[in-house]
């Protein structure tokens, strides 16, 4: 299971929009199991989906206190994704958060007081070593605020190449508990989030792959041998060595 965490200091952000809307289409693309977890006290998130008639993604309550053992067990019931929704202030509950995350997405609006507030969230990814992405939400494609703010954002670390419009559709599609992808599934704000999602899944692909390969590492055993080491080694008799 690949963990990713949506992540801003700045209230209003569109956290939960984010984290509702990209697990719902990686439900319908059909690269689930999908879980949401909402870990923001407000519980925006735990509400949108209680609206939810529609099948996936599930849902998990959790705690600061319990969360690594909440994220075990939901990684023993298979699933393949879990979304965090996490509170707008850079708390004990995000960097808690962020420890456990695979990727950290970051929504940041572009206007000068959000572009301000991502130094918070980057200093702890930084600190946990974790994958960072800056997402362009709520962008107006002919404001050249948009593309500075994509600018000065790629000083900072990866931007992610689809910025997501400011639509009204986008907010009011999750009223009932479903997206824009439910709701008006041709409109250029579902194909926003086609296509955010794909990128997000292809770097959690390469995420994965990345750490497969370092489980697996060759390294030298004695003179003129190498062994595989980590979980996927073989047992010393198989390697063709004596007990």
């Amino acid at each position: 299971m690949q963990i990713v965490a949506i992540c801003s200091q700045k209230g209003g952000s569109g956290k939960t929009t984010l984290s509702g809307h990209l697990a719902v289409q990686a439900h319908l693309a059909g690269d689930g199991p999908v879980v949401v977890l909402d870990c923001d006290p407000q519980g925006s998130l735990a509400a949108w989906w209680n609206a939810r008639e529609l099948p996936g993604p599930d849902f998990a309550r959790t705690t600061l206190g319990s969360l690594e053992d909440d994220i075990a067990r939901l990684r023993s019931r298979g699933f393949r994704y879990l979304f965090v929704d996490t509170p707008p202030a850079a708390s004990a509950a995000i960097a808690r958060v962020i420890h456990f995350a695979d990727l950290i997405l970051v929504p940041t609006r572009p206007s000068p007081h959000d572009l301000r507030a991502v130094r918070a969230t980057l200093d702890l990814a930084e600190r946990a070593g974790r994958p960072l992405v800056f997402v362009v939400n709520g962008a107006n494609a002919r404001s050249r605020l948009t593309t500075d703010a994509a600018v000065a954002l790629s000083q900072h670390g990866t931007v992610a190449p689809v910025p997501i419009a400011q639509k009204v559709i986008m907010a009011s599609s999750m009223i009932d508990g479903r997206t824009v992808m439910e709701t008006h599934p041709d409109s250029p704000s579902a194909q926003e989030i086609v296509a955010l999602w794909s990128y997000v899944r292809d770097r959690l692909v390469k995420i994965a792959n990345r750490e497969a390969f370092l489980r697996r590492r060759v390294v030298p055993v004695g003179f003129g041998r190498r062994q595989i080491e980590g979980e996927d080694a073989l047992p010393a008799a198989e390697l063709g060595e004596t007990a």
